[in-house]
Formats: structure tokens, C-alpha cells, sequence
């Protein structure tokens, strides 16, 4: 295994346990009085982060070279990926959890961005593949996660704007 692939299936372990996480969440959330909208476009997303990935795993070449400060850039990254999950702690999930009497979380990260984990997201498509030299990769991904993300947003703040009484 190389250390791009080993780093690879750390990032999948990290994204499994986050799926787990996000079943239980879900579970709760549906239980008590919550409901999926936009389930149409959750394949598409997972078919670009499980692309992503299998194409660090095995487009990156062994012998890629390894830009430490990019990985310590993506390593802060995950700094705020936890804080994004800590801040929504139950109501953290992957896939959008309509709670239309649940108020909205306005501290964390949240404070100052609508949607930070989004941002995390497209940090880490980016930053990844780049700490290989990757750009290609990079490029191509970050493409195809701004599309899926422009379609989850519009999803996403529907559910939102639904909930503060804002114009859908």
C-alpha cells in the first residue's frame, strides 16, 4: 500500500464512521417528527466523494510527490469538520432532515456562515489531491462538487428559509 492509499482509506474510515454517525442522526431526527426532502440528489453526491476518492487511490502515482504544508492545511481542515459536527451534535446528518419546528443553530461556526461544513467540503476536495500534485484531480472534483452542491443548497435552503418564515 502506498501512502497516498493509506491515506486514502483513512479518510474513507473517517467518512464510514461520519455515514454511522449520520444513520443514528437521522433515525432520532425521523422519529421524532422529521422527515428527507431532496433525496433525489444524495447518489450523485456519494458517486462524487466515493469518485474522488478512488481516484486519489489510484490515479495518484506512488511516487507522487508529498507537499507536507498542503496536508497540514487539509489537517486543519478537519479542525473544522469537527467543529461543524460538535455545533450540530443530533441534528448533524449527510442527508437534509426537514425538523420544521427544531430552531436553527446560530452559534459555532454558524454565527458567521450559513453552511460551514460545505466549505470544509470544498476545502478538502480541493486540498487532497493538490497535497499530490494532483490538480487535475482537484480541478475535476471541485467541478463536479460545486454542481452537487449547488443542488443541495437550493434543497437545503428551502428547508431553512421554510423554518425562519423566510420566501422559499
Amino acid at each position: 500500500m502506498t501512502f497516498i492509499q493509506g491515506i486514502v482509506l483513512l479518510v474513507a474510515l473517517q467518512r464510514l464512521c461520519e455515514v454511522a454517525l449520520s444513520r443514528r442522526n437521522e433515525a432520532r431526527l425521523v422519529a421524532e417528527g422529521g422527515h428527507e426532502i431532496g433525496a433525489g440528489h444524495y447518489p450523485v453526491l456519494i458517486a462524487v466523494h466515493v469518485g474522488w476518492l478512488a481516484a486519489l487511490a489510484f490515479l495518484v502515482p506512488a511516487d507522487a510527490p508529498i507537499y507536507w504544508p498542503v496536508i497540514g492545511l487539509y489537517l486543519l481542515v478537519q479542525l473544522g469538520r469537527i467543529w461543524v459536527l460538535s455545533t450540530l451534535g443530533r441534528y448533524w446528518t449527510t442527508r437534509v432532515i426537514h425538523m420544521p419546528d427544531t430552531p436553527l443553530i446560530t452559534h459555532g461556526p454558524y454565527r458567521w456562515v450559513r453552511h460551514p461544513n460545505y466549505i470544509v467540503v470544498v476545502l478538502e476536495i480541493a486540498l487532497l489531491p493538490l497535497a499530490f500534485g494532483a490538480w487535475e484531480i482537484a480541478l475535476g472534483f471541485s467541478i463536479a462538487n460545486s454542481a452537487i452542491l449547488a443542488w443541495r443548497l437550493r434543497i437545503e435552503n428551502v428547508a431553512l428559509n421554510a423554518r425562519v418564515g423566510l420566501p422559499r
